[in-house]
C-alpha cells in the first residue's frame, strides 16, 4: 500500500510532531552548538526528569531498550547459571537481553484476556536457581504490582521490568518502573516517547545498580581508561535525549490522547464481540497508556484474521500483528528446547491478534471507520455463507 491509498495509518509521527517542530529543531540546535554529542548535559537532564516522572531515582540513557534489558540485567548482577523468568509472548528483544546477560531464559504462559505474564504458571516455574522475573507490561498496560510484589516477596527473586510499551503507565498506584529492582524503556520511535532514532533507559531506585550501569554502557569504565567492568558501547546520544526531553512534558496527554481513543474502540467494537471479535482486556482503567490496540480475531469469526487484515489493507487502513510468532518457537531459539503447545495461550493469541491503528490524534470518527471496515467485512462474509 502506498502513501496515497492510506485513510487510517496505523501510526502517524507526523502528526504528534508537527505542533512541536520548533521546539525539536531548537533542541537539536543547541547540542549542535554545544558539541557535547555524547554523554552531554542534555542526556544527564533527560535521564533525572524521565527517571523522576516514572517514580525512580536514577536513570541511565542507553543505545537501545535491548541494551536497557541486557545491561539491566548484568547491573543488577544476573550472571551465568542464574534462570530468568519471561512470558512466551514478548518481543525477541526480552529474550535477547536474558541471554546475552548470560542467564537461562524460562519461560511461562500469558493469560489470554489480557496478554500478560501469568504469574500463578511463573510460581510453577521457579527453582533453586530462579534469579529474577521480567514482567512484561505488554500493550501499555502492567502486570499488577501488588501480586508481582507478593511473588517476589513468596519466592525471593528479583523483579527487573520490561517497561518498553508502558511509558508512564500506572496500576494499583504505581508507575511502570517504579516496582521492581530497575526497568527498562525503548525509545524506538514508535513508542508512546519515542526518539528520533534507536534509544533506551534503564531506571532504578538502587545507586549501585545505577552506577554499575554507567561503567557497563561505557566500556566498563568507572573513569577515563580504568575499565572495572567488561562492559560495552551503548550510550543514548545527546541528540537523542534533546529530543526526548523535549516531548516528555506532552507525554501525559499523548496517552490520555491513546485511553480515549481506546475507549472509542471499545464502544464500537462491543456489538462484534458476539461474533468473534473482543478486544484484549483492560484491567488498569485509566493507567493503560495504550502504546498498541489489539483485538483477538477467535476460531468463531467468519473471518480468519489473514483475510480481515488483507481487507482493511485494501481499503487503506493499516494494522499489524505483536507478535505473529511466540519467542519460544523463534527459529534462532529451538536450542532452548521448547515445542509447539508448550505454551497455548501464547500460541493462540499468536494466532488471533490484530493491532489496530493507535496513535495520539487518531480521531473518533477514524475509529470508526476502522471499526465500520471491520463489520463489513463480517458481513460480507456472513452473506457469503447464507447463499451456499
Amino acid at each position: 500500500m502506498n502513501n496515497m491509498n492510506i485513510k487510517v495509518p496505523f501510526v502517524d509521527l507526523k502528526l504528534q510532531h508537527q505542533p512541536i517542530q520548533t521546539q525539536l529543531q531548537q533542541a537539536i540546535q543547541t547540542v549542535i552548538e554545544q558539541g557535547d554529542f555524547i554523554l552531554g548535559q542534555a542526556l544527564k537532564d533527560f535521564e533525572t526528569a524521565f527517571a523522576a516522572a516514572s517514580g525512580a531515582e536514577y536513570g541511565v540513557g542507553v543505545a537501545s531498550g535491548t541494551d536497557a534489558i541486557a545491561l539491566g540485567l548484568q547491573a543488577c548482577d544476573i550472571s551465568p547459571g542464574d534462570e530468568v523468568i519471561l512470558p512466551a509472548n514478548t518481543f525477541v528483544a526480552t529474550l535477547i537481553g536474558v541471554i546475552r546477560a548470560g542467564a537461562k531464559p524460562i519461560f511461562v504462559d500469558c493469560d489470554p484476556q489480557t496478554a500478560l505474564i501469568d504469574l500463578e504458571a511463573a510460581a510453577r516455574a521457579v527453582t533453586p536457581q530462579t534469579k529474577a522475573i521480567i514482567p512484561v507490561h505488554l500493550y501499555g498496560q502492567m502486570v499488577s504490582p501488588r501480586q508481582l510484589l507478593d511473588f517476589s516477596q513468596t519466592y525471593k527473586v528479583l523483579i527487573f521490568e520490561d517497561a518498553a510499551q508502558a511509558h508512564l503507565a500506572e496500576r494499583e498506584g504505581y508507575r511502570a518502573g517504579s516496582v521492581g529492582t530497575a526497568a527498562a524503556f525503548s525509545f524506538y520511535p514508535s513508542k508512546n516517547l519515542g526518539a528520533f532514532g534507536d534509544g533506551g533507559i534503564l531506571i532504578t531506585r538502587d545507586s549501585e545498580v545505577a552506577q554499575k550501569m554507567i561503567r557497563l554502557r561505557n566500556y566498563g569504565a568507572a573513569q577515563k581508561y580504568i575499565h572495572i567492568e567488561s562492559g560495552t558501547n551503548s550510550r543514548l546520544d545527546t541528540m537523542q535525549a534533546a529530543v526526548l526531553h523535549q516531548k516528555l512534558p506532552y507525554l501525559p496527554q499523548w496517552n490520555r490522547d491513546r485511553f480515549n481513543a481506546a475507549q472509542k474502540y471499545d464502544m464500537e467494537l462491543a456489538p462484534l464481540a458476539s461474533s468473534g471479535i473482543t478486544p484484549i482486556q483492560n484491567h488498569s482503567t485509566e493507567g493503560h497508556i495504550y502504546h498498541l490496540y489489539v483485538i483477538r480475531v477467535d476460531h468463531s469469526c467468519v473471518v480468519q484474521r489473514q483475510q480481515l487484515q488483507e481487507e482493511l489493507t485494501a481499503v487503506g487502513i493499516q494494522t499489524g500483528i505483536h507478535y505473529p510468532i511466540p519467542c519460544h518457537l523463534q527459529p534462532a531459539f529451538t536450542h532452548l528446547g521448547y515445542h509447539v503447545g508448550d505454551f497455548p495461550n501464547a500460541e493462540m493469541l499468536a494466532n488471533q491478534i490484530l493491532s489496530l491503528p493507535m496513535y495520539p490524534g487518531l480521531s473518533h470518527s477514524q475509529v470508526k471507520e476502522v471499526v465500520d471496515a471491520i463489520a463489513s467485512s463480517l458481513h460480507t462474509e456472513q452473506q457469503k455463507l447464507l447463499l451456499i
